[in-house]
């Protein structure tokens, strides 16, 4: 194969004539897509997709963890993958790898960079992964191989393993010198996804930037700037179990990975990454912006006033920023945002505190990155006939219910021993599966004289909140009984138990009155998940995952909860299996039960959906649909959805936005829903090969982690309409790939009302909704509260001159406040009542300080009257508050300002309050603090305050005492 794209840039030259970034990056990509056959994909974005354990994509191998995990769908474009190659954006801050802190400090650290990989799944191993890096790295980059050192895993015997003499052999047979050929232990040359999972031995080859013939093996892995590493190529050939042992994949891979920037280095012959045009065209913007001292590579005490590493900071960061942000992350305050945030503020920090620059500088380098990286990342720039027919129908489906309930109860009871309770299991199952109320349970026991065992009946029910809530315990038994480990996953295959047909969900329709006819299911049992391992069978009480050739169960995914259910063994009719969570995992669906019986492998079970939470999904999830078509139409084209969460109870949407949504635009998307609903639309759904769906126009972008072919959803167009050559349908409706289940028609929806909208980050917003009954409840409970603050507001008009009614008014409107902030009702209602509450209070507020303020001064004036030109006045006068004594004391002391004044107010309730102001002539000889305290402590009170200013309270009891004791008090301090 020619090789037209090879240059000659040996470090022994200069820097004329050496490949800039973008050309070594398109020859890395070119040598493994052109000579060896692998397939180039794009990056994926740096927010990381399905794994919430991740702040960032933080290596290239993330997107690829299902395929190590054999999670991944068997029908999917990323299964069918054997050979890739690609450049991943990569952040590396926060989280378990986290550069942040070392970022400026040295040449080399960065929080955004980017990683040069190829991989192999399944296909070739060792010998080939080998051979393919030494051919690009000396024939194709021509890098000295004297300069290249390579290490291998040199055993662990704690392990049980030995060293990878299979990987030594291969270097040596490829000509690299024995003296070249280093081994080091686990830490050093044995990759691990996390403490558990896929993982094996790694080969890596490093530099030595020195060169001259000399030997600097010893200086591999010893952290010497002068010999670094540049390429991993990691072999996976082993799962890490819980316990901690080591078991053989039934697959071998190869992930590699090589810094760009560390690659650039090298070929244009720098010593630091910052002097390569990745980083040279930002450093030399910094310095026009900040107008001091150029950039000069200095680090340590060498970097006087550290002006080099604010440099490296600011450069680096502005990489970031602009990468993150592109792909959706913006700084906010929690998670990767709040990552953000950091380091932004970081970088500001530098600008401004050590590079002395003015405001705006970090902004102004952006046109300047996306410079350098715009060639590779270009996302830079709703009767009667019907009524009687509905209760008919609950009726007979609740008789039924009612029958193979008796039976069970009357087959427990046969089976249970004397003098016990019925047991709360049974009762749960009648409870949670049929239907039944707890307080006809209780009846019907009681009718043959035994009794519920009702402590452990709530123990399960409070385990069932725990459960939905995601509890963790929840989480740890569906991690192991739903979720297939590799091992599993490959058994099953090499057995070839075929993936579970999970089309049957899709099977029901629309009755002639609205109503919807869900087919029922007949499987088979392929295998029992217990803790981890595949089972025949499974005792009764213990909690697994059934495998079933087929299913009518909707597996939680796409955003949409999984169903919930029963099934039922045939020939057993009473027992019920209750069917907890479902989850999908390399094409098989996996119930989560806890078995009541024996269940084994081919046992025949019919399988019943829990109907009415499957219909409330469903209407959900296409109000869903239309939430985000109304968003898009009313906030612009450019809204994107950044994530969603449907379940039986309500829907959650996240979406792009440059500020809060206004009154007006949710009350106008709420209209646009409304307006569809009304219409009544056909929900149209239909499979199409993916390379189809994304032609269609206005659809958001197709990753290969979905199925071929895919599901289109498209309201009131057909899917053929929208899959037409230039059709521009998909502009004018919802049309959006979806696995989910959905309504027929978009009428059931009855009624959408979005309860909540806050931002999330700056430029992201989440919307939760509610549908049907629901959302109807919304806005009755708003228009109730509506006419509340109108009653408020009627009554604050009328301007009582009772302080106490103001004050009433004042707690009032407080409350409803609360209210209003806390409970189910449309936002844009929420928004419009907070507005007039916020108005009311003040109102309140100022009303009721006017209305003591001249309270205060006729009291004032009165007193005034009474103690003329004294120096001290001490005495009794009616307040309502605290606030009115004090008020009555500042008067006094501001008309008179030499006179030092406390007060006593007798309350109904047997209180005395106090107060009292020290005359600034007095100071620092009378305190106004101690005279309170010694006044409080006579009526066994508390007082505290300042030299000038001081209040307390205390029994009724004691206030003639106090009265003398405040007198004499303050003429032994005059």
């Amino acid at each position: 194969l020619a090789v037209p794209w090879r240059w000659h840039c040996s470090p022994r030259r200069g820097s004329a004539g050496c490949p800039p970034a973008g050309q070594v990056r398109a020859a890395f990509l070119r040598f493994f897509q052109e000579r060896h056959g692998h397939r180039r994909l794009p990056s994926a974005p740096v927010r990381p997709r399905g794994d919430p354990r991740l702040l960032f994509v933080n290596a290239g191998m993330n997107q690829f963890k299902p395929v190590f995990l054999g999670t991944v769908h068997p029908r999917s474009e990323l299964a069918q993958h054997r050979r890739v190659v690609n450049s991943q954006k990569c952040v590396r801050a926060g989280g378990k790898h986290n550069d942040l802190e070392d970022v400026g400090r040295d040449t080399y650290h960065h929080t955004f960079f980017e990683m040069l990989g190829n991989w192999s799944f399944g296909d070739y191993f060792k010998e080939e992964a080998c051979s393919m890096a030494w051919e690009l790295l000396t024939e194709v980059y021509e890098i000295p191989r004297d300069r290249l050192y390579v290490t291998y895993f040199g055993g662990d015997s704690s392990l049980g393993l030995s060293a990878d003499e299979e990987c030594r052999d291969v270097w040596l047979r490829l000509g690299v010198p024995a003296s070249h050929v280093l081994p080091f232990p686990l830490k050093d040359n044995f990759w691990e996804m996390g403490d558990t999972g896929p993982c094996g031995p790694c080969t890596e080859i490093h530099y030595d930037h020195v060169g001259g013939g000399r030997n600097a093996a010893a200086l591999v892995n010893q952290g010497s700037p002068d010999v670094v590493e540049i390429w991993n190529l990691v072999f996976i050939q082993y799962s890490r179990e819980v316990e901690g042992n080591l078991l053989p994949l039934p697959r071998h891979h190869v992930d590699t990975g090589m810094g760009l920037e560390r690659l650039v280095t090298i070929l244009q012959n720098k010593r630091s990454n910052y002097d390569t045009d990745l980083f040279t065209p930002i450093l030399d913007a910094i310095h026009k912006g900040c107008g001091g001292p150029r950039y000069q590579g200095l680090v340590g005490d060498a970097d006087v006033g550290r002006v080099n590493m604010a440099y490296r900071v600011v450069a680096d960061h502005v990489r970031t920023l602009c990468i993150c942000i592109t792909d959706g992350i913006y700084p906010g305050f929690s998670g990767a945002e709040l990552v953000l945030r950091r380091i932004l503020r970081r970088a500001v920090r530098f600008c401004s505190e050590v590079l002395h620059a003015p405001p705006g500088l970090l902004a102004s380098l952006v046109p300047t990155v996306v410079e350098v990286l715009v060639m590779l990342w270009l996302m830079l720039l709703l009767i009667l006939g019907q009524i009687m027919d509905i209760i008919s129908e609950n009726e007979a489906a609740f008789l039924s219910s009612l029958k193979r309930g008796r039976r069970i109860i009357e087959r427990t009871v046969q089976q249970m021993e004397p003098s016990t309770d019925f047991p709360a299991e049974v009762a749960w199952s009648l409870y949670r599966n049929l239907g039944f109320p707890l307080d006809l349970i209780d009846l019907m026991l009681e009718e043959k004289g035994i009794s519920l065992d009702s402590a452990a009946f709530n123990e399960l029910a409070l385990e069932d909140a725990k459960r939905k809530a995601g509890g963790p315990q929840a989480g740890q038994l569906e991690d192991t009984n739903t979720h297939l480990d590799v091992h599993s996953l490959a058994q099953l295959q090499s057995n070839n138990v075929p993936a579970t047909d999970d089309s049957p969900k899709y099977a029901y329709t629309l009755g002639q009155h609205g109503q919807y006819k869900f087919s029922p299911c007949q499987a088979t049992v392929l295998m029992l998940y217990r803790d981890q391992s595949l089972q025949k069978e499974v005792g009764a009480g213990q909690r697994c995952g059934v495998i079933l050739d087929r299913t009518n169960f909707y597996a939680e995914q796409g955003g949409q909860a999984s169903d919930q259910g029963y099934m039922i063994c045939l020939g057993q009719q009473d027992i019920l299996f209750r069917v907890e969570s479902v989850h999908l995992c390399g094409g098989y669906v996996i119930h989560e039960v806890t078995a009541v019986e024996t269940l084994r492998a081919g046992d025949q079970m019919q399988l019943f959906v829990d109907e009415a939470q499957r219909l409330a999904c469903m209407t959900n999830h296409t109000a869903t649909h239309l939430l985000n078509f109304a968003l898009r139409h009313v906030l612009g084209d450019n809204t994107e959805q950044r994530g969603s969460h449907v379940t039986a109870e309500r829907l959650r949407f996240d979406f792009d936005t440059k500020g809060p949504v206004t009154v007006e635009q949710l009350q106008q998307v709420e209209r646009v829903v409304q307006d569809a609903i009304k219409r009544n639309e056909v929900v149209h759904m239909a499979e199409v090969p993916l390379t189809l769906a994304r032609r269609v126009q206005g659809l958001r972008a197709v990753d290969e982690g979905y199925p071929d072919p895919v599901r289109i959803v498209s309201l009131g167009i057909p899917v053929e309409s929208v899959l037409t050559c230039d059709s521009e349908a998909a502009m004018q409706t919802s049309v959006e790939l979806c696995c989910g289940t959905h309504l027929l028609q978009t009428g059931a929806v009855e009624d959408l009302a979005i309860i909540s909208e806050r931002q999330l980050v700056k430029g992201i917003s989440r919307v939760i909704a509610v549908t049907g009954g629901q959302a109807k409840q919304a806005r009755e409970v708003g228009q109730c509260l509506a006419m509340e603050v109108d009653s408020v507001s009627l009554r604050m008009k009328q301007r009582s001159n009772s302080i106490p009614e103001m004050q009433n008014l004042s707690k009032e409107v407080g409350q409803l406040t609360k209210v209003v902030a806390s409970t189910a009702m449309p936002q844009w209602q929420r928004k419009e009542l907070q507005t007039i509450l916020q108005t009311l209070q003040r109102t309140a507020n100022t009303a009721v300080r006017k209305l003591e303020v001249q309270q205060a001064e006729e009291k004032a004036q009165s007193l005034l009257a009474k103690h003329c030109n004294q120096p001290v006045i001490v005495d009794t006068v009616p307040a309502d508050s605290l606030s009115i004594l004090m008020k009555v004391v500042n008067q006094l002391c501001d008309k008179s300002p030499g006179t030092s004044v406390l007060l006593l107010s007798p309350q109904v309730s047997g209180e005395v309050l106090c107060a009292c102001q020290v005359s600034k002539n007095c100071l620092p000889l009378f305190s106004a603090a101690d005279w309170a305290v010694a006044v409080c402590t006579q009526m066994e009170g508390k007082a505290g305050g300042s030299p000038v200013v001081a209040k307390g309270s205390g029994n009724a009891k004691g206030m003639q005492g106090a009265l003398t004791t405040a007198l004499e008090f303050a003429q032994s301090k005059l």
